[in-house]
């Protein structure tokens, strides 16, 4: 919400400065986001008017203008030379007198104006344009000033430069702050300083035209009032002041019957449509909208609606989203002559998340999704009227106001005990009432109670914690004292057994990723395809179109950043992150951290890009592969042995994946992008990835200690020849399983496949070499038993797996 400080002041004009405003505001719960100057420093601008303007002598573009400046050209007009085009007799335009300081140029320092002399005229000043004062970009001409703009005045004063825009960052539950009036009144509440309530006297009615309209969805539509005005002039000029204000908070003017509109919109937040009354066929209703229907909105865009969207439609077709923005059909124009002002109560359900439906935002739906004041409807469009008639003229008709269904307000309650606590310090009934009176609630007293009705235009009052966050807001936060915590602080020991999540990210961080933290919920296109997740959790309100579902991979997040990083040229990138996934599970019951249906593990996961390693001159460059990225998962895992089992995930490819298990569990995936993913997702080659259930990584074995071995181990090697098919873990679980226990361990220490057949190994065969530890810890291996051993290792090698030595 942006807005001048002088509009502000004029509804209320408490004794503090801009700066202690801005502050009042902040602490009150309304964020000053940003506070600026209207117009930059600069001084000796002043108001001129263009008396003569003639060729210049020597330049086709320049021009001699004479200018009256009041008081600062009594010995006659100021001789000034000027290049702009509108430079012309009659207009008023602002004028850098000789010792001016224009605002700082590029290097910082302001621009001092002196005597010049261009192609041999004489110039005792400068005009100005807006750009060259810095109040916009504009720089097509001087800025030209109204008519009556009195010469010689500061230019300061006559556009009112001294002015402050603030920028507040309303919370959702501040609808109530989302105008000048309503802030206004705030400050009012919270400094005791008079709020000036405007006055709305009826318009004088001078025709009986009335537009007939219906309501037939109460459920969407509580209040509808409307007038025709006849007899407008569309093609009037907005007031200066009116375009001012209407910039000082960020709109531009279009029209006058538009600007009307949105001035009061930003005045006392209510939201209106002016019709092209001639464009209306037969009537106006008001109803939920038909599958299949269309409209064509003001913006351009033509969306389809369904049955939960509202809309004003006339006796033919669709002409207005209910509440968000009105439909080009019926929109005025150039050759509007009559209009009708419409003003209405939308419930805040029936539009809240519809514009976002379809990928745009209004101003009124914005406000109305937060709830505007039902009981005004009336009285703004009179204020409507009377600018309507200043401005463009016209004849009003008579009111109509149409009632289907007003909010009714509960009375809330607010135990003075109970705030005292919340709060933390001591805080009367007295000063109780005292808040509610200057917020306009009304209420009454009971012993230690004060019940509270909220005001029509107070839709966040809801329950008892509200009303004491109004009392502690009006009584102010800095007057809370810094009162320690007092709190019994009793010290847990980790278990040796398990890290922390953590350690498990300082651990990522030693194998070169970096952690990024993403949102919860994602595009439903991630979870359709790099999840296999058919049936997505839905976001009911989400912040925006695309996060739609709760995630329940982390995969995707991770390639989104991925993408964000190749955008901006990255070459090598190595990411991780710790969170949450959500998934559908009826096994889980309701409890105090959990929710029926819903299983919210922790996963941890990892993606791997570009070159293995960074640049260096030991080893040549080659791209990560799927051992890179198994090796980090075993170094994340380790001391414990994951088993790599050949599997197939709908994010990787299918011959480069594999499914990671422990003790027998899966416990997570890790594998190559799958090549169809690449060209959807833009990427020049493919990710290495992995995920994994966090809790898997958090348990670590305590280490025992063991003696060492008093017998000396025995090396044998084997070349075997297998076939293609046998794994390599399949190959060491056959060997390592020895009966009699001398076999300690079984490593692949080469691995040999010809290019073509030979004697020894065929085409669909490999040569795979075992190193082979044996040991007995109680006595020393006599080579009877070594050979026994071994012989059973090729024996029990050959039989299942069909494994022979090599030749």
């Amino acid at each position: 919400m942006q807005f001048p400080e002088s509009w502000l002041r004029e509804f209320c004009d408490p004794p503090l400065s801009t700066e202690q405003l801005a502050e009042l505001l902040t602490m009150s719960g309304m964020e000053v986001e940003d506070l600026r100057a209207v117009a930059p420093p600069f001084s000796g601008i002043v108001v001129a008017e263009i008396v003569a303007a003639e060729p210049h002598p020597n330049a086709d573009k320049l021009r001699v203008c004479r200018v009256e400046a009041g008081e600062h050209s009594r010995r006659g007009p100021l001789q000034i030379v000027c290049g702009a085009p509108n430079a012309r007799v009659g207009i008023r335009v602002p004028l850098a007198l000789v010792g001016a300081e224009l605002p700082s140029g590029s290097d910082g320092k302001p621009l001092k104006i002196g005597v010049g002399k261009l192609r041999g005229v004489d110039s005792q000043g400068m005009l100005c344009s807006a750009r060259e004062l810095k109040l916009s970009e504009d720089h097509g001409g001087l800025l030209e000033l109204n008519a009556d703009a009195p010469l010689g005045a500061d230019i300061r004063t006559v556009l009112n430069l001294d002015d402050h825009l603030f920028t507040l960052k309303l919370t959702p539950n501040l609808a109530h702050c989302l105008s000048v009036y309503g802030i206004a009144r705030e400050v009012s509440a919270l400094t005791g300083s008079p709020l000036k309530t405007p006055a709305f006297p009826p318009a004088r009615v001078s025709n009986d035209a009335k537009l007939p309209v219906r309501i037939e969805a109460a459920d969407l539509c509580g209040r509808f009032s409307g007038r025709v005005v006849r007899g407008v002039n569309p093609r009037a000029a907005t007031p200066a002041w009116m375009v001012e204000r209407l910039a000082r908070c960020g709109q531009r003017s279009v029209a006058p019957l538009v600007d009307i509109s949105n001035y009061v919109m930003f005045e006392f937040g209510r939201p209106s449509h002016i019709f092209d009354l001639a464009k209306i066929h037969d009537e106006l209703i008001v109803r939920w909208a038909r599958k299949g229907e269309q409209l064509k909105l003001l913006n351009g865009n033509t969306v389809d609606l369904d049955e939960t969207v509202g809309v004003i439609a006339d006796a033919r077709a669709v002409e207005s989203l209910a509440g968000i923005m009105g439909g080009d059909a019926t929109a005025v124009s150039d050759g509007t002559r009559d209009v009708y002002v419409e003003a209405a109560f939308w419930w805040p359900e029936a539009i809240q998340g519809r514009s976002r439906r379809y990928n745009f935002t209004t101003d009124a739906g914005h406000r109305f999704e937060r709830g505007v004041d039902p009981v005004g409807t009336v009285e703004h469009i009179e204020r409507i009227t009377q600018l309507i008639i200043d401005i463009c003229g016209g004849d009003p008709g008579p009111m109509d106001d149409q009632r289907a269904a007003l909010p009714e307000r509960t009375p809330v309650a607010l135990r003075v005990a109970r705030a005292a606590q919340i709060i933390g310090m001591p805080v009367t009934q007295a000063q109780c009432a005292e808040v509610m009176r200057r917020l306009g609630m009304p209420f009454s007293e009971g012993d230690g109670t004060i019940t509270v009705t909220p005001p029509s235009w107070r839709f966040d009052l809801t329950r008892e914690e509200d009303l004491i966050e109004e009392v502690i807001r009006v009584v102010g936060y800095a007057n809370l004292p810094a009162t320690p915590p007092l709190a019994p602080v009793t010290a847990r020991v980790a278990p040796e057994a398990r890290r922390s999540a953590h350690a498990v990210r300082h651990a990522l961080a030693g194998l070169d990723y970096q952690e990024t933290i993403n949102y919860s919920f994602v595009e439903a296109r991630w979870e359709h395809e790099l999840a296999g997740n058919a049936d997505p959790i839905a976001v009911l309100n989400p912040i925006a179109a695309p996060l739609a579902v709760m995630r329940s991979s982390l995969i995707g997040s991770l390639v989104a950043v991925l993408r964000y990083n190749l955008a901006r040229r990255a070459t090598r990138v190595r990411l991780f992150e710790v969170g949450r996934v959500f998934r559908r599970d009826a096994s889980i019951a309701h409890g105090p951290l959990s929710v029926a249906g819903l299983d919210q593990p922790m996963h941890v996961a990892g993606l791997a890009f570009g070159p293995a390693d960074k640049v260096q001159w030991a080893s040549a460059e080659r791209g990560v592969d799927f051992f890179d990225i198994k090796g980090d998962v075993e170094a994340l895992l380790a001391p414990r042995q994951a088993r790599f089992v050949a599997a197939e995930h709908p994010a990787l490819h299918p011959g480069r994946s594999a499914r990671i298990e422990l003790d027998g569990e899966a416990i997570g995936w890790c594998g190559e992008l799958h090549p169809r993913w690449r060209q959807p997702y833009e990427l020049a080659q493919a990710p290495m990835l992995f995920e994994l259930d966090l809790d898997a990584c958090l348990a670590r074995p305590v280490p025992h200690a063991a003696p060492l071995p008093k017998q000396q181990s025995v090396i044998r090697d084997l070349a075997l020849v297998v076939s293609d098919r046998v794994s390599h873990d399949t190959l060491i679980a056959v060997a390592m399983a020895d009966a009699t226990g001398l076999t300690r361990s079984v490593q692949l220490f080469d691995l040999f496949k010809p290019k073509a057949a030979t004697v020894s190994i065929g085409l669909d065969e490999r040569s795979m070499a075992v190193r082979i530890e044996l040991r007995d810890d109680e006595a020393t291996l006599t080579d009877e038993r070594i050979d026994a051993a071994v012989e059973a290792i090729k024996a029990r090698l050959q039989s299942q797996l069909g494994a022979r030595l090599r030749a």
